[in-house]
């Protein structure tokens, strides 16, 4: 990978803290392929530095005035699909390998080294990808995290396929001995979660209101000083910050918890999903907004999400499922897919009418979704095999 020095990316140690942070708020922090090639090889050289835990945060942006919090709205999506009209495949091939390799490499950062994630604002798509392989993940009051992506024609990735069909939340009415259905709403709805449902589904390890984040940092730094290097530096100050105050049984996702299982846990196709969410009644506004949602969603990104997610749940290992994303996401980068014509409607017209093609469930067929998950010869992800990977 080759290095890149970006002012998107500001790279700092405070005694022996590494610090990054995302510094494009402008696009809300969205990650850039410069942003991977400064990041990647700063996380190499603190190997050898004597860091012993990093924090990842994000640059606040202004909006009518006043500065907002964001961690990081996702990896520059539009910059893909504009390499893509050019017809840059190098473009688009580089910025999935790299990112994935990034994901890998985070993933891979010894637990005695913990990675902590400051999940203040927007957390989506490529940010989730910085962090949720991250020992630590720590949400705000104004934390709003989702994994939109199969609103763009797109499936949710970076890893995505590994860490959600491990969400240890188990069905509340089928098999309590097997995982429940959240894991698949979340990635085929792109719901937006709070911080309220991040720790009940135990995406966010800790909860920390806004106003300590700062003492919360100063804190880490000290704890870094100490004579311990094969300790975790970071366990005991995040679990003093912890509000333990938090209502996880207020949480969307505790309140809906039947509705989701009932309707997502072990479905072995979109339409039966669809027809579970149908039997549940008109009068249920679950069952409604749900309906909706997934009728705004590009049908080949559905059924491809959840095709990735079963394949995902049987993978031994991250890099096996980082290695299939990529796959994956090529196969989502060919022209004339949903993903172009999800990215036009989004973010380039901004008309909100994506024009899916196939338009229907039933059009996608089982040969279509197969074709995503085809080998690459010899241009398939490579990656280094496991150590710690972990959610």
């Amino acid at each position: 990978m080759a290095q890149s020095f970006t002012t998107q990316l500001l790279p700092s140690v405070s005694s022996k803290l590494g610090i990054l942070q995302l510094n494009n708020p402008a696009s809300l922090n969205a990650l850039t392929l410069e942003m991977i090639r400064s990041m990647a090889p700063t996380l190499n050289a603190w190997k050898t530095a004597g860091v012993r835990a990093t924090l990842m945060t994000g640059t606040p942006y202004e909006k009518n005035g006043k500065s907002k919090p964001a961690f990081c709205a996702g990896g520059d999506v539009k910059a893909v699909y504009l390499s893509g009209l050019s017809k840059d495949e190098a473009l688009t091939a580089d910025f999935f390998q790299e990112e994935y390799q990034l994901n890998h490499q985070i993933a891979m950062q010894p637990p005695h080294v913990p990675q902590v994630s400051i999940w203040d604002g927007v957390v989506m798509g490529g940010g989730v990808g910085l962090s949720v392989h991250g020992k630590y993940r720590v949400a705000t009051e104004n934390t709003i995290f989702a994994m939109p992506e199969c609103k763009i024609g797109l499936f949710p990735d970076v890893g995505g396929t590994w860490w959600i069909p491990r969400l240890k939340l188990y069905s509340q009415w089928k098999n309590k001995n097997v995982v429940g259905g959240v894991g698949n709403y979340l990635a085929l709805i792109g719901a937006r979660l709070k911080a309220e449902d991040l720790v009940y589904a135990g995406i966010a390890t800790h909860y920390v209101q806004s106003n300590q984040l700062e003492e919360m940092k100063r804190a880490l730094v000290a704890a870094t000083e100490g004579d311990d290097t094969m300790g975790d530096c970071a366990a005991g100050v995040l679990m003093s910050f912890h509000d333990h105050s938090i209502d996880l049984d207020s949480s969307f996702l505790s309140r809906n918890r039947l509705d989701i299982d009932f309707a997502f846990d072990g479905k072995g196709s979109m339409e039966e999903i669809v027809s579970s969410l149908e039997s549940m009644g008109s009068e249920s506004e679950f069952v409604q907004s749900t309906l909706k949602a997934l009728k705004q969603m590009s049908p080949t990104s559905l059924k491809v999400t959840l095709e990735g997610l079963r394949r995902g749940a049987n993978a031994q290992t991250i890099s096996q499922a980082l290695k299939m994303e990529y796959r994956m996401a090529q196969a989502f980068m060919r022209e004339g897919s949903d993903f172009h014509e999800g990215i036009r409607a989004a973010l380039v017209d901004k008309d909100g009418d994506p024009r899916w093609n196939p338009a229907s469930l039933e059009e996608v067929s089982d040969a279509i979704v197969q074709s995503y998950f085809d080998h690459l010869g010899d241009n398939e992800l490579s990656l280094i095999e496991d150590e710690y990977a972990r959610l």
